[in-house]
């Protein structure tokens, strides 16, 4: 590469976690040439987030690598429940069990998320995860993904974006023009650079990451706890324990990850092995049986960019919105925030959309990931209510905590009050751990969506208790259909990247008129009928019935992000005209 050499692509995406190398691989599912690159030479060598949503599993099996996920990560059956203990001395009572609770479906006991997805939740550190995400974004865009490839510099203009690129390797700069940017660069340069501000809380905590391998199999118990919240007496505040795997889970796995906050000193101030001393202690090694891979410190924070959006360039994952751990909600994010925009993308570069459809994009992500950092914020306040209850804290008397603690299990009358009020504030913790709706339901409202008059469901929980609904904005519900041969099919599955779904009853006329409308606009529109006697796919279990809130004459349009964009009660006199009338809006005003 010389000096003067200028690259052109229609999308060039900057940063090569979660969000770009999602973006990556739908991109080029879309058929639409992009560019990644990424300033570090691999990805990431940290653990970082985990667990995987039932959506983002959705997603990435349209990636082609939730087979993988699935095979390297936590077997269901050891990501089950969430535990706190009592940990961090030599004391008789060290590694009691104070409580347990479901987390994500229960390892599939929980038959509400069984419902929710074809796919279940899924648990693989960050650090194992976008290996095969980087692998499958080069195999389909070869050459197209750069990592140890920095931008150094951008300018957008009326028609595009102009980035300098340096290649850390050779030190040779080049210039990359495309029609859209994304900033995936969890918002270190093209954030701040646009002037684009934060609103939220960006400094919660100061935060310290042990990655170790460590054999904790003699010590703990209760295979089927996939996250282990530690009460430390000694210090009075809490630290996370999970497994990192790779090769066996629950306590036989290989390697683990501490989270906490130090309260020897300034985690900035402190160095490596004065935090390893206090992360042994907490486990109760030796420093001969520990291996560390990495200590890491960073900033726990909650906040949402004031707007996803600059003329052509796209704040996605980190850059648009930071999360707290606690539900897991940051990779999910961004996984999630690629998935809604690159359709919209793909849409406007082959012609099948306006611009206007991209603005839908920051309408729709901005107020749903919002919401949701507002959940993981109060999730934390939750986790420090609860060791506030008890009375610990970083200032008290670890000889008083002692006392406090037996009294969880002491079974004495006089303590049964206090007991009830430490497991009333642990149980709400079911508000991060079974937050199916924050994590299935959430729906959007935007020009991408047409309304239909129907009133949003009641919805009792709305945190917890997902209810599937083929409403406009809404997720398409899951369900489990037949073809002819008897062969069963999830719904999800017959979404085409880039394509409108039309599912009709058992009236054909929607079906003959779809076929109008692709002959005479070429439109990107699919449709399928699904029914007890006739159509192209029955519904063995009357799931779909259940929920797509339509007769058998009428029909629901569904966005190649499978989210409802429109739905018909009944039959209609010109369904042909009435589909016209419904995709222009839809797709920015072109048909």
């Amino acid at each position: 590469m010389s000096d003067s050499e200028t690259t052109d692509v229609p999308v060039l995406i900057v940063g090569g976690g979660g969000a770009g190398l999602t973006a990556s691989i739908l991109l080029s599912l879309h058929g639409v040439d992009a560019l990644l690159v990424n300033s570090a030479p691999a990805t990431s060598t940290l653990p970082k987030a985990h667990v995987l949503h039932q959506r983002t599993m959705e997603i990435l099996r349209d990636a082609g690598i939730a087979g993988a996920v699935y095979e390297r990560g936590t077997p269901a059956e050891n990501m089950a429940r969430a535990g706190w203990y009592v940990e961090g001395s030599d004391h008789e009572d060290r590694g009691r069990c104070l409580a347990k609770l479901e987390i994500w479906g229960a390892g599939g006991e929980n038959p509400a998320w069984r419902a929710a997805s074809a796919c279940r939740p899924a648990n693989l550190p960050q650090m194992q995860l976008e290996p095969l995400m980087r692998d499958r974004a080069e195999e389909l865009a070869p050459g197209r993904v750069r990592f140890g490839h920095e931008m150094t510099d951008f300018r957008q203009d009326a028609t595009g974006v102009t980035a300098d690129v340096r290649d850390n390797a050779t030190g040779r700069t080049y210039q990359v023009r495309s029609q859209y940017l994304l900033a995936c660069d969890g918002g270190r340069l093209i954030r701040p650079a646009l002037g684009i501000g934060t609103e939220g809380v960006d400094d919660i905590a100061r935060m310290v990451s042990v990655h170790l391998s460590a054999d904790l199999s003699t010590t703990l118990t209760d295979p089927e706890v996939l996250l282990r919240w530690l009460w430390l007496p000694e210090t009075g505040v809490g630290a996370t324990l999970l497994p990192a795997g790779p090769h066996h889970w629950g306590p036989d796995s290989e390697e683990w990850v501490v989270h906490t906050s130090p309260v020897t000193g300034d985690v900035d101030e402190l160095d490596d092995e004065s935090i390893l001393a206090e992360v042994r202690t907490i486990l109760g090694l030796d420093a001969s049986d520990v291996q560390v891979h990495a200590v890491s410190r960073w900033t726990m924070g909650g906040s949402v960019a004031e707007r996803f959006r600059e003329n052509r360039i796209f704040l996605l994952g980190d850059a648009a919105h930071r999360f707290p751990p606690t539900g897991g909600y940051g990779l999910n994010s961004a996984v999630q925030d690629a998935h809604n925009l690159v359709w919209k993308l793909a849409a406007v570069l082959h012609g099948d959309a306006g611009e206007p459809l991209l603005d839908t994009y920051e309408v729709e992500r901005r107020k749903v990931t919002g919401r949701t950092v507002g959940q993981a914020v109060n999730n934390i306040v939750n986790h420090l209510q609860a060791i506030e209850t008890v009375g610990m804290g970083p200032d008290s008397v670890p000889a008083e905590n002692w006392v406090a603690l037996r009294r969880l299990w002491s079974r004495k009358p006089e303590d049964a009050e206090f007991r009830a009020a430490v497991r009333r504030v642990i149980d709400s913790q079911s508000m991060e751990f079974n937050a199916l709706n924050l994590e299935c339901g959430y729906t959007y409202e935007s020009a991408a969506v047409i309304p239909d008059g129907t009133p949003e469901p009641h919805n009792p929980d709305p945190i917890r208790h997902y209810q599937p609904d083929a409403r406009p904005g809404h997720p398409l519900p899951h369900a489990l259909l037949e073809d002819h041969d008897g062969h069963r099919v999830a719904l999800m599955d017959l979404v085409r990247p880039g394509r409108f779904l039309l599912i009709a009853g058992e009236d054909d006329a929607w079906t003959k008129a779809v076929g109008e409308l692709v002959e005479l606009y070429d439109v990107p529109l699919d449709v399928l009928s699904i029914g007890h006697v006739d159509g192209d796919y029955h519904d063995p279990r009357s799931t779909w019935v259940s929920h797509r809130g339509i007769t058998a004459r009428g029909a629901v349009l569904v966005r190649p992000d499978r989210f409802v964009a429109w739905r018909s009660p009944d039959a209609v006199e010109d369904p042909v005209a009435e589909l016209t009338q419904v995709l222009t809006p839809l797709l920015g005003g072109t048909r």
